[in-house]
């Protein structure tokens, strides 16, 4: 766990009392996993038993492999917190870098947020409800409104030398790239001796390195350059035809994300663009 705070919450409203909502009704699986979960994270040291005024009910979020994720439910310390204006990088502008390369490791900073640590005054506001107790945090949360803005920041101020040189970050992946095996190698040592310094650890399983073909950010690049990921493509093509104007800026979210690829999109997409507007019927 790197040795730095991070400014996640920053400031709550002027004049807003703690908020504190009794704990949501759970399964008795649930309950069983989240007595587990709490002495793990106990154990680690990543939460603290809390007596704190605030507190935050407590959910699961079932994962793609079939675990249960415990998710702390801030949304109302969200509403009331001051946002960390802080701005991720436009996917474009990280794309561009890559021209030349040949060469790419991908790392995967191991729950990235988790790693740091959380300013002492800030602690109390992280407090959250459960069966089995009154806990607070000591590392950074998922849910909170201002995660990945301060630990992107963190990123950026972690590999500042080295970014749009060999290095591309984006919140917790790091993308190692170059033009020859032989300054792979020596990329590839700086970025991990930084990681070591700063006690960043990445997830073995979801890193890759040394590869001619990697998927990034929804994209896949290779020698060849940049093209969008075939899956995202086929999930566009196969889309359902939009019912409402909730659906429609659905569709146009994750196809605008790809505009790049297409010439003239804002007046292909004009038509749907315009069901957004107030008053207009479909």
């Amino acid at each position: 766990m790197t040795r730095e705070e991070a400014p996640a919450l920053k400031d709550v409203i002027s004049g807003v009392a703690p908020i504190s909502i009794a704990p949501y009704k759970m399964a008795p699986v649930e309950l069983q996993e989240l007595k587990k979960q709490i002495e793990e994270l106990l154990k680690k040291e990543f939460i603290r038993s809390s007596t704190s005024p605030w507190g935050a009910p407590v959910l699961f979020v079932k994962k793609k492999d079939g675990s249960m994720r415990l998710c702390v439910d801030y949304r109302q310390l969200n509403r009331v917190t001051v946002k960390n204006k802080y701005q991720l990088p436009r996917i474009d502008d990280l794309l561009d870098q890559l021209k030349g390369a040949t060469i790419f490791s991908n790392i995967d900073l191991r729950s990235g947020c988790w790693q740091l640590r959380i300013a002492e005054k800030d602690i109390p506001k992280t407090a959250f409800r459960t069966r089995y107790g009154h806990y607070e945090c000591l590392v950074m949360p998922f849910g909170l409104t201002n995660v990945a803005p301060a630990f992107m920041a963190l990123m950026n101020r972690t590999f500042h030398e080295y970014l749009d040189q060999f290095v591309i970050i984006f919140i917790h992946d790091i993308l190692v790239y170059s033009r020859s095996m032989e300054e792979h190698e020596q990329h590839l040592r700086i970025v991990l001796q930084i990681l070591k310094e700063k006690e960043l650890y990445a997830k073995l399983s979801k890193c890759e390195f040394w590869i001619s073909q990697e998927g990034f950010l929804g994209h896949v690049i290779s020698v060849d350059g940049v093209i969008p990921d075939p899956a995202k493509v086929k999930a566009i093509m196969e889309w359902r035809v939009p019912k409402n104007a909730t659906e429609v800026r659905s569709f146009l979210g994750l196809a605008g994300y790809y505009r790049r690829f297409v010439e003239g999109f804002s007046i292909i997409a004009g038509p749907l663009t315009k069901l957004l507007r107030k008053g207009v019927a479909f």
